[in-house]
């Protein structure tokens, strides 16, 4: 194949489900990131070291261990677990609102646990979420048949008779933006990539949604598939991409399984190949698996792994919307912008814009975990405020007081509960210092451990860094060291010269990094040091 072994090795040692020493085949990841800490994960792991074995070490029969994972993206099922077997008949499955005894009987002989089937329930009522979880729950996501009895397919129709241009003219008055975090126009995007001549255009679908805190696109990937599959094709035919790419978390194995069974179903019904729907289009759809890299999550990083290298950042410029995936134009939006398109397209843009706030149009999904009743995806208007969508979450149990809330997920920011009447809007929130991120609201009551929470975004971070850039890759980890220092009481220099320092370090990774997540390492770590009384450190 022409690959040299370092290259190899370099791949290899860079992705977190990847193993370059022998180990049992069959692996329990069991995730201890923020989420399942306050769901009880340490409790778990602490069980497990003592009825199972140590982390990490072959159990009896040397073919099944467990480890420690970061964030699995079921932090509304905390805690979680991920459960991988290799070999010729590799199997993946996830589990959540796990004990000790589920996972003893997983990674058992008798493998009992992978029968269990895929959950698309969602906490929020049908009539509340008409719009983006409409389907969710409702329709069979196994089936075309349901899907199109449900209005699927009736956008990339309408398209069709629209026009490209009509369809990114459309797109661009919406004022849709980016729902990933960046929250770039879209159809600016859109619009840059049709214009270039080079060819081939790819179509990228960003489904690696690997933020602390962060679900929401998993639940549209296994609740409502054919909807992605629909979006991708709409923005491929206005921007004229010939493949796409729907790069999906390894840590997903039944999205993966349902957006698979979806992509089959709608080439078979020529809704996807040569001539879609008799128009002379043509367009498909690869899958791409991911590794467990949170960085990845990064659009040029994303590029990197799907081309088989290391998932590192690529300096900008170049954009990628002229030189992206194998050097070309490529279009690259997540699965929440995406599946906003086919709404604009059969309502208009009007419609669409209407929603919201004037500065943030359309409906939003918001992630809420932590100490919540009803911990889940939920669906609102841009503008409803933080406050409602905690009481739609059934509030805090056992009528607690909220300490804190960290919005936007680990490289957001916690906020107090004074702000909890903010209109979740991105120019509400940034009026307060914060950031909407990609949609995470976790609640922290009063009986929380933050300065245990601190630590593990702190370790998040150091573990996630690519190494690229110096100042990420040194940054992070004189962070964490920070912290520990702190927590311990050391006295290697007086407390408010170790806060300075650490805003120091902040403030060169913010500087000098090369990609978003060296240079929002610091903000949650920041943000809580900040409100006097909230950690004691």
């Amino acid at each position: 194949l022409a690959v040299a072994p370092a290259d190899a090795y370099g791949v290899a040692t860079f992705y977190a489900l990847y193993a370059t020493t022998p180990r049992p085949p069959t692996v329990a990841h069991i995730c201890d990131d923020i989420a399942c800490r306050l769901a009880g994960a340490e409790a778990l792991c602490a069980t497990l070291e003592r009825e199972i074995g140590p982390a990490g070490e072959p159990l009896d029969d040397g073919r099944t261990t467990w480890i420690r994972s970061p964030c699995l993206g079921l932090c509304d099922r905390a805690p979680a677990m991920l459960l991988t077997a290799a070999g010729a008949d590799e199997r993946r499955r996830s589990a959540g609102s796990i004990d000790a005894a589920t996972v003893a009987a997983m990674v058992g002989p008798d493998a009992s646990g992978w029968t269990a089937g895929r959950d698309t329930s969602l906490p929020q009522r049908p009539d509340q979420r008409s719009r983006l979880l409409g389907r969710v729950g409702v329709v069979d996501p196994g089936s075309l048949d349901d899907y199109r009895t449900h209005g699927g397919y009736a956008g990339l129709a309408r398209a069709i008779e629209m026009g490209p241009a009509s369809v990114i003219d459309e797109v661009t008055a919406s004022r849709l933006v980016g729902r990933g975090g960046a929250a770039f126009p879209t159809g600016r995007k859109w619009a840059a990539v049709a214009a270039q001549s080079a060819r081939p255009h790819y179509l990228v679908c960003n489904a690696d949604e690997s933020e602390p805190g962060t679900f929401k696109d998993r639940v549209l990937l296994e609740g409502d598939p054919f909807a992605l599959v629909e979006a991708m094709t709409i923005a491929a035919f206005a921007t004229g991409c010939e493949l796409g790419y729907l790069y999906v978390r390894g840590e997903y194995p039944e999205a993966e399984a349902a957006v698979t069974a979806a992509i089959d179903q709608a080439r078979t019904a020529g809704l996807l190949g040569a001539d879609i729907l008799g128009s002379g289009f043509g367009f498909d759809i690869e899958i791409r698996r991911g590794a467990g890299a949170y960085i990845c999550g990064e659009e040029t990083a994303l590029f990197e792994s799907i081309e088989g290298k290391r998932g590192e950042p690529r300096n900008k410029p170049p954009f990628p919307v002229e030189v992206g995936l194998f050097g070309k134009p490529t279009v690259v939006n997540n699965v929440e912008t995406l599946a906003n398109v086919p709404l604009i397209v059969l309502g208009g843009a009007a419609a669409f814009a209407a929603i919201g706030t004037e500065g943030s149009t359309g409906p939003k999904l918001f992630c809420l975990s932590g100490h919540v009743a009803r911990p889940g995806v939920y669906e609102v208007a841009f503008g409803a405020t933080l406050r409602e969508l905690i009481e739609m979450a059934g509030g805090v149990p056992g009528d607690r007081a909220i300490r804190t809330i960290l919005l936007g997920g680990a490289a957001g920011v916690f906020v107090g509960p004074e702000v909890l009447d903010t209109p979740l809007t991105f120019e509400a929130t940034r009026a307060i210092g914060a950031t909407l991120g990609s949609g995470v609201i976790m609640v922290f009551d009063e009986t929380a451990d933050l300065v245990d929470t601190l630590r593990r975004i702190a370790q998040f971070f150091r573990d996630e860094s690519c190494g690229q850039c110096v100042p990420c890759r040194v940054g992070s980890v004189r962070q964490e060291e920070l912290l520990a220092r702190l927590a311990a009481g050391s006295t290697v220099r007086p407390r408010d010269e170790e806060l300075a320092l650490l805003r120091e370090i902040g403030q060169v990774m913010r500087d000098a990094s090369i990609c978003g997540l060296g240079q929002t390492a610091s903000s949650a770590i920041e943000s809580a040091l900040r409100q006097p009384g909230m950690v004691a450190l």
